[in-house]
């Protein structure tokens, strides 16, 4: 494999956070001192919680945090307001993006086709949208909706933060929030769209292979 894979318990955001910090100022130093860098793939689930990046705004939170039960965090990454939750696939990848022979935006890319690839064997035709990331169904439609967002940070080559796709993740979070920023847009789950409870594991499962063929060493 050419990245170590790390499978948690589903995670309070705060010490997601701390771990993927230490891994990504590692990776760093390495770097800068010219010694190899062995990426690393986080998967895991977040206890509920409203994530803001950093030119997000704060007013698409549109109920007070506390009339609900998430927390809240103003981050570094790119993109807007979302939530993760249970149910919800949350991928951080501390990827040294120069090991792989990418740049920022093929390895933006390389995350939605993953997602789109897994798609497709639950049936589903994940496409992409012209200046939003992440990945949507019925894309040009009345009825797009995203079901997976992606928000990244790249520094000196090295990326954190990452994906949150939806399998079965109670929608009704996202009533609390302009999702994305995007408020003529939907958004959906894997089990909204197949009307059934997906088994979670076999999806990460089959989401991790698309990852270790999509990702390999320059």
């Amino acid at each position: 494999m050419s990245f170590s894979y790390l499978s948690l318990d589903q995670t309070a955001y705060a010490d997601a956070l701390v771990l993927q910090e230490a891994l990504f100022h590692s990776a760093i130093a390495k770097k800068l001192m010219k010694k190899p860098v062995k990426s690393t793939l986080i998967f895991l689930q977040h206890d509920p919680v409203y994530t803001l990046g950093k030119s997000g705004d704060k007013e698409n939170l549109i109920v007070p945090i506390e009339n609900t039960d998430a927390e809240f965090f103003q981050t570094n990454r790119g993109g807007d307001i979302t939530f993760h939750g249970p149910g919800q696939l949350v991928g951080y990848p501390i990827f040294d993006l120069d090991s792989f022979g990418m740049g920022v935006r093929t390895y933006v890319e390389s995350i939605e086709e993953c997602i789109i690839q897994c798609l497709s064997d639950y049936g589903l035709k994940g496409v992409r949208v012209k200046g939003a990331s992440g990945v949507w169904l019925d894309a040009g439609t009345p009825n797009e909706r995203k079901i997976c967002a992606i928000g990244i940070k790249i520094s000196r080559g090295i990326s954190m933060h990452g994906f949150a796709f939806n399998i079965n993740t109670d929608l009704s979070y996202y009533k609390n929030i302009v999702p994305c920023g995007i408020d003529d847009k939907g958004i959906t789950s894997l089990s909204n769209e197949l009307k059934e409870t997906v088994d979670f594991k076999s999806v990460s499962d089959n989401l991790l292979q698309k990852f270790e063929a999509k990702f390999k060493l320059a």
